[in-house]
C-alpha cells in the first residue's frame, strides 16, 4: 500500500519535476507557444476562442486519449511492483566504463581543469549521449519486428495530447528507462576518464540545461493538434512540434521519418529527416492493415499476441524453406 501511494504522490509530484514532462513550466511554455501559434493563424485574440482551441472536447475525450490517461496511471502501478527493482542503474555502468577506456587508452591526466569548461563539457556529453541513444532506441523499436509489435502501442493513437507521450506498453518503457541508464553511465564514465572525479552539471531545476530550454520551447506540442512549423532552416537541426507529428502521420512517405528527440542531425545522418510543410494535413494512426490499440487488455496483450504470431509464421517459413532446400538436395 506504501508502494501504491508513492507511486501516486510522484505522479503529483512531477508537476513540481523539470525532469517530467509534466512539469508546470513545460505545460505553461507550451500553451504560450500554442496560443502564439494560434493567433498568427487566425488571427484572433480572445481568451474564450484560445481555449475552444486549446481544449476541444472531442480532442481531449477521444477513445484514444481516454485510454491514453489509463496507461499513464497503470503503467506506473506496473513499473513500481514489476520492474523498477531490476531496471538497470548507471553507477555500476559508470564505473564499468571508466575502468574500460583506462585499460584500453591508459591513465592520462584531465585534459581540462578549469571548472567552467569542466561544467559545460558534461553537461553537452550527457546531452548528446542521452539524445543519440533515445534516437538509436527508437530507431531500432521500428525497425525490430519484435520491438515494433509493442511501440505499436504507442503509435495506435488516433489523436495526440502532450499525454500521448506516456502511451507506451511496458516493456517498451523498460527498455527506455535502460537506456537512460546506460547513456547516463556511459556519459559519466567518459567525463569522469577525460576530466576527474570533479564533475557537476549546468542544470536548471535539476533538469539537463538543454534539455531544459528545449521542454520550454513547446516540447509538450509534439503530441498535440497544434501544428507549429520551425521554418526549414532550424528544422534541419532541431525536431520541431510538427516534424514529430509527421513521425506519427498514417501517410505512407512519413513512415519511419523524423526518429529524433531534440536534434534533427542524427535524422539526417540515418537519411530519415522531413522537414514540415504549412497547410499539410496530418492524421493519426497505424494507417491501413495495422490492427490499432483501442482498450486497454488489447494495448497489453495485443503486441504480445502479435508477437507470436508473426514468431508462429517466421518459424514456420523457415521450416518450409529448410524442407525445399533438403528436396532440391536429393
Amino acid at each position: 500500500m506504501d508502494l501504491l501511494f508513492n507511486e501516486f504522490q510522484q505522479l503529483a509530484n512531477s508537476l513540481f519535476d523539470a525532469n517530467s514532462r509534466l512539469f508546470l513550466g513545460y505545460l505553461i511554455g507550451a500553451i504560450v507557444c500554442a496560443a502564439l501559434v494560434f493567433a498568427a493563424q487566425s488571427g484572433q485574440r480572445t481568451l474564450p476562442a484560445l481555449a475552444r482551441f486549446l481544449f476541444p472536447r472531442k480532442l481531449w475525450w477521444h477513445r484514444s486519449a481516454r485510454l491514453d490517461y489509463q496507461l499513464l496511471v497503470i503503467n506506473r502501478l506496473i513499473r513500481a511492483f514489476l520492474w523498477a527493482p531490476v531496471v538497470l542503474t548507471m553507477v555500476p555502468i559508470a564505473l564499468a566504463f571508466s575502468d574500460l577506456l583506462e585499460v584500453c587508452f591508459g591513465h592520462i591526466a584531465p585534459i581540462a581543469k578549469r571548472p567552467d569548461v569542466v561544467l559545460f563539457s558534461f553537461t553537452l556529453i550527457l546531452f548528446l549521449l542521452d539524445d543519440f541513444t533515445r534516437f538509436i532506441l527508437h530507431l531500432l523499436m521500428h525497425k525490430i519486428p519484435f520491438l515494433w509489435h509493442y511501440h505499436k502501442v504507442h503509435h495506435s493513437a488516433e489523436v495526440l495530447t502532450p499525454l500521448t507521450v506516456y502511451r507506451s506498453h511496458p516493456l517498451e518503457s523498460f527498455l527506455y528507462a535502460s537506456r537512460m541508464a546506460v547513456a547516463q553511465g556511459i556519459a559519466v564514465g567518459l567525463s569522469y576518464y577525460l576530466f576527474g572525479p570533479a564533475l557537476s552539471m549546468i542544470d536548471i531545476l535539476g533538469a539537463n540545461l538543454f534539455i531544459f530550454i528545449f521542454n520550454m520551447f513547446g516540447s509538450n506540442l509534439r503530441h498535440s493538434h497544434v501544428k507549429w512549423h520551425w521554418g526549414q532552416r532550424v528544422e534541419k537541426w532541431l525536431i520541431s512540434p510538427v516534424q514529430h507529428q509527421i513521425h506519427h502521420s498514417t501517410k505512407p512517405a512519413h513512415f519511419d521519418k523524423n526518429f529524433g528527440t531534440t536534434l534533427a542531425v542524427w535524422d539526417r545522418l540515418f537519411g530519415s529527416l522531413v522537414l514540415s510543410q504549412k497547410g499539410q494535413p496530418l492524421r493519426f494512426g497505424l494507417g491501413k492493415g495495422q490492427r490499432a490499440h483501442r482498450d486497454l487488455s488489447d494495448a497489453y496483450l495485443g503486441p504480445v499476441r502479435d508477437h507470436w504470431i508473426s514468431a508462429k509464421k517466421a518459424i514456420s517459413s523457415k521450416r518450409r524453406s529448410n524442407r525445399q532446400a533438403g528436396s532440391h538436395a536429393v
